[in-house]
């Protein structure tokens, strides 16, 4: 079966941390950019971070800048999102996707396959 899974959420206190997992089965992750998104309640989508499919270039948003690292593992076909010194605003669903196109992307309209999420809620 073709799909993204994430894992790794979960209930965290405010400053704690998290690693997220993105894990493909049936495809494989290495020929292609990966991106996070996340969604709170009431919320749009918003885009997250972004690492490259080739040369491992990571982009991030400025709200997760210096604390959130993406990084990919082509060998166990995933990709990982660690989260610390979280805050209460960083509670949504986080998603894992595969670009449309090529290159790193922000907008959900470029995903061309999405995870199921996982549940991501700091306390404060």
């Amino acid at each position: 079966q073709v799909q993204l899974v994430e894992s790794g959420g979960g209930l965290v206190q405010f400053g704690g941390s998290l690693r997220l997992s993105c894990a493909a089965s049936g495809f494989t992750l290495d020929n292609k950019p990966i991106g996070w998104f996340r969604q709170a309640p009431g919320r749009e989508r918003n885009w997250v971070s972004c690492i490259s499919r080739r040369d491992k270039t990571t982009y991030y948003a400025d709200s997760v800048k210096g604390r959130f690292t993406i990084s990919r593992d082509n060998v166990r076909n995933s990709v990982y999102l660690q989260m610390n010194s979280l805050k209460p605003e960083d509670s949504a669903v986080y998603y894992c996707a595969t670009g449309l196109g090529e290159d790193c992307w922000v907008s959900p309209l470029g995903a061309h396959r999405w995870g199921q999420g996982t549940r991501v809620t700091v306390s404060s």
